[in-house]
């Protein structure tokens, strides 16, 4: 007997849930001078202080510009193999490589209507700024530039990348202040990828921002934007769109078509949505590796500010050849 087919990963009752010490500030109402200060502070006060060293570990990787050779070690990447010096010496060694002095990122904000969504501490939309606001100020300083390509179906907005405190606040502001599109309006992640990879931009630092729900469209986007930059993609969820709870008759409705189904919450049901989440989530981090982009997921039932520096220490330790 062939199983009923599961509810779509991206419906779930709607519902916000009471914010915890871990959760971003919202970004909602009239107090929005104070809650993108709080962010701030949280930023530059938990995060700063805790990632150390060039451009502190959220991303650019170890660099590009040639630096001095050094003999090799069991776990060191065997692409930065100086093949010169190793046949001078006849012994191994690789060059080490020294972060990019200035670094453009341009990030890609997906803010369509699946985003104005929370069950637990705060809506994905208040963390994807908080992950904005984390790349903003953690690679800002040094003469590196920031801009953002802002996507929410109804509308794009491009926002040029330049360097300095005012224009990170800026920027920070701009986009806590953009309006949510309508209920009923679909997002189109890979036009905003496109937006940003056309015209090429300077190598450097290619964020995207997004739940990244529905068909993985944007793979051949996000592939060729590989080819000139690093990728950081950061993935936003709610625990609701990964298992329904056993609480009888719900209503699900999908944001981005505005269709609505009446639900019983049976276990079989229950069972069948949270494979149909992991399978959909194990798709979307096997096409994120397929395109070379490095994958840092964030929940609103989790500490962000945790989540990020964990990231953040994995990869140091993956290029000192530790995580190998």
């Amino acid at each position: 007997m062939s199983a009923a087919p599961a509810p779509d990963a991206r419906s779930a009752p709607v519902a916000v849930g009471r914010r915890r010490g871990g959760a971003p500030p919202s970004l909602r109402g009239a107090e929005i001078e104070t809650a993108l200060r709080t962010l701030e502070l949280t930023v530059r006060g938990r995060l700063d202080g805790l990632l150390q060293g060039n451009h502190l570990g959220l991303v650019p990787g170890p660099g590009s510009e040639p630096g001095e050779a050094r003999a090799y070690q069991p776990g060191d990447d065997v692409r930065r193999m100086d093949w010169a010096v190793t046949a001078r010496t006849t012994e191994a060694h690789v060059r080490e490589t020294v972060a990019d002095r200035e670094l453009e990122t341009w990030v890609v904000l997906d803010l369509s209507p699946s985003l104005d969504f929370g069950t637990a501490d705060c809506e994905k939309r208040d963390l994807a700024v908080a992950a904005l606001a984390a790349v903003a100020h953690l690679t800002r300083g040094g003469g590196n530039r920031i801009g953002a390509v802002v996507a929410t179906g109804a509308q794009t907005v491009r926002i040029p990348a330049r360097g300095g405190l005012a224009h990170a606040r800026g920027l920070l502001r701009r986009v806590a202040q953009t309006p949510p599109a309508p209920t009923g309006t679909r997002g189109d992640l890979a036009a905003a990828i496109e937006k940003l990879r056309r015209p090429p931009r300077r190598r450097g630092l290619a964020v995207v921002i997004s739940d990244f729900l529905g068909e993985p469209d944007w793979e051949r986007s996000l592939r060729a934007l590989s080819t000139r930059h690093e990728l950081l993609a950061v993935e936003v969820l709610d625990p609701r769109e990964l298992e329904l709870p056993e609480v009888g008759t719900v209503v699900l409705a999908d944001p981005e078509t505005g269709r609505q189904r009446e639900v019983v919450t049976t276990p079989l049901l229950c069972r069948e949505f949270a494979a149909a989440a992991a399978e959909h989530r194990e798709r979307v981090a096997a096409t994120l590796r397929r395109c070379g982009a490095a994958q840092l997921t964030l929940r609103t039932d989790s500490d962000w500010v945790a989540d990020i520096v964990r990231f953040a220490l994995a990869r140091k330790r993956a290029w000192s050849g530790g995580g190998r």
